[in-house]
């Protein structure tokens, strides 16, 4: 299967947000979104070939990337380590894109990790081993062009029925609101604490600034807040 990277960190955004994960990202989208923040994996070259004993040995010598303290490395903080965490994020690209992903997701759950898929939702896959399927809806702010009459939101009712799940939209202005008030009401009934909305940003000067905005909406519409660990402690760095 093709894979971009494979890295050890900690979940940015979501209910998990904080946990220790192991992150295994896909390489290729179908989509283009204009804010897209992992644009270095939308192509299927973007990634290397690896076969699932390879991806496993990967995450057995994964070590943590050094802190910073006072502007020095502490590598010997980490020198020993390896993961700590049974959490596996199976993100992207666009993980639905690649038909692997059910045997990978069935290896993982066999490893006793704790499964959580990262998806646009952009079609349905019955039986995936996943404990949290998480789910960003594109709207009109993403810059893709749906076909006229298209319903973009008709995959992710199969999922949300499916599997435990989470809905993440990306709020750029309050012009966004009605729209994913919309979206949610085309989807059934949802629980609205399932529901976070996320700043559109990808520099920390950026969700800063939009995160108060974001926040008043999430009161407006009693929806979860949810800010985005990796761009605020990160600020852009790749694989962190």
């Amino acid at each position: 299967m093709i894979i971009n990277e494979i890295f050890y960190s900690i979940q940015g955004e979501g209910l998990l947000m904080g946990v220790p994960s192991v992150f295994i990202r896909f390489a290729g989208c179908p989509l283009r979104c204009r804010w897209c923040d992992t644009q270095y994996a939308q192509d299927h070259a973007s990634g290397v070939d690896l076969t699932i004993p390879q991806i496993i040995d990967k995450i057995e010598n994964l070590k943590p990337s050094p802190t910073k303290r006072k502007n020095k490395i502490n590598s010997a903080d980490f020198a020993a380590s390896v993961v700590k965490s049974n959490h596996v994020v199976l993100t992207g690209g666009e993980p639905f894109a690649n038909p692997q992903l059910p045997l990978l997701a069935k290896t993982m759950k066999k490893l006793g990790k704790h499964i959580t898929i990262e998806t646009a939702g952009i079609k349905f896959i019955p039986g995936l081993a996943c404990d949290l399927m998480s789910i960003s809806p594109k709207t009109s702010n993403s810059g893709l062009k749906f076909k006229k009459g298209a319903r973009p939101f008709t995959p992710i009712k199969r999922l949300i029925k499916n599997y435990p799940y989470q809905l993440k939209f990306v709020v750029e202005s309050p012009d966004d609101l009605p729209e994913i008030q919309k979206a949610i009401a085309s989807l059934g009934k949802i629980d609205p604490s399932k529901v976070l909305l996320m700043p559109q940003a990808k520099t920390r000067d950026e969700l800063l600034a939009r995160s108060p905005m974001v926040a008043e909406l999430c009161k407006q519409a009693g929806f979860t807040f949810c800010t985005r660990l990796q761009i605020l402690l990160f600020d852009g760095q790749r694989s962190k």
